[in-house]
């Protein structure tokens, strides 16, 4: 069943959303910060009985000098592919080192982010969420960001992001901060139209957020989640993206995603998935987000 609007409002739909005076100093000032710190890129080779791809055990300083882990998954026996980053969902993980091996087989260089802290569990909407600068997702997005700085060091100079819920919004947020990524694929972005979707989600991971507020008697946080809100972000991107969403998706509510699609300052396509839900395609919008990114990034004139 549809859980939000129509497709003819959605196509309408325009969020309320305000970024806020200062969120381009904020995000500059929170990049610039954690820039000046040593990316210190590690990347040691993993043995997988895998023989088409090498894989690498990668870490870098995120925020605050953190250290960062991800998958890098490669064609063998070469270097300087174009890069696609991704980021995984909402208390999930990078999974294991032979999982995951489509980006990589495609020709491309795969870098399959952890994200800081999750591996299952639940809880992180609310951390540090009374204040922008401890806020959980200030640390999560910079993360993301310095992924990007971390595989050009490793040798890739063209790159593109993707991800799915939670990855979706991270991908955003990195094209809204970086700016000359190749391509964005975002499918069924989380973290977007944050104040529409507590009133329309009753479902996890928003209802955590909603579950907080209630039993804390306060509605004071939304200044600070609108230095996360994907539209903010949306509106500083220009890399050409692909944005999917399923009309039945129930976790990320569709009209929150149309709303960050509308915001969208770059080229941009959308598929509506009529009967999905989150999964919002699944394969079949994978396929649409390989043409999209072998086009961009691998067959080029």
């Amino acid at each position: 069943m549809l859980t939000d609007l129509t497709l003819d409002a959605l196509w309408e739909y325009r969020s309320t959303y305000v970024r806020p005076d200062d969120f381009d100093e904020f995000w500059d000032s929170t990049l610039a910060e954690a820039r000046s710190l040593d990316l210190a890129v590690e990347a040691v080779p993993v043995d997988t009985p895998l023989r088409t791809l090498d894989v690498y055990d990668v870490s870098f300083a995120g925020f605050g000098g953190d250290r960062i882990h991800a998958w890098l998954r490669t064609p063998k026996g070469a270097t300087g592919f174009p890069a696609v980053v991704q980021y995984h969902g909402y208390g999930g993980n990078r999974g294991s080192a032979v999982e995951n091996l489509t980006w990589a087989s495609a020709g491309f260089a795969h870098l399959q982010v952890q994200v800081r802290d999750q591996r299952g569990g639940t809880g992180f909407l609310t951390r540090g969420i009374t204040d922008r600068s401890t806020y959980f997702y200030r640390r999560v997005f910079t993360d993301a960001v310095r992924a990007i700085d971390a595989v050009r060091v490793l040798g890739s100079t063209e790159v593109a992001v993707l991800g799915n819920s939670q990855g979706g919004g991270i991908a955003l947020a990195a094209a809204g901060l970086v700016p000359d990524l190749a391509a964005v694929h975002t499918q069924a972005p989380f973290l977007c139209d944050i104040r529409r979707a507590l009133n329309v989600c009753g479902r996890p991971p928003y209802s955590e957020l909603t579950t907080y507020l209630a039993e804390n008697r306060r509605s004071d946080v939304f200044p600070a989640l609108s230095y996360f809100d994907g539209l903010g972000f949306a509106a500083r991107a220009t890399a050409p993206a692909w944005f999917s969403i399923g009309l039945m998706d129930d976790i990320v509510p569709p009209s929150t995603v149309f709303g960050a699609y509308h915001a969208y300052a770059g080229p941009k396509e959308i598929a509506v998935w009529e009967h999905s839900a989150h999964e919002a395609g699944g394969s079949d919008d994978l396929d649409i987000a390989l043409d999209a990114f072998r086009s961009r990034l691998l067959e080029k004139p």
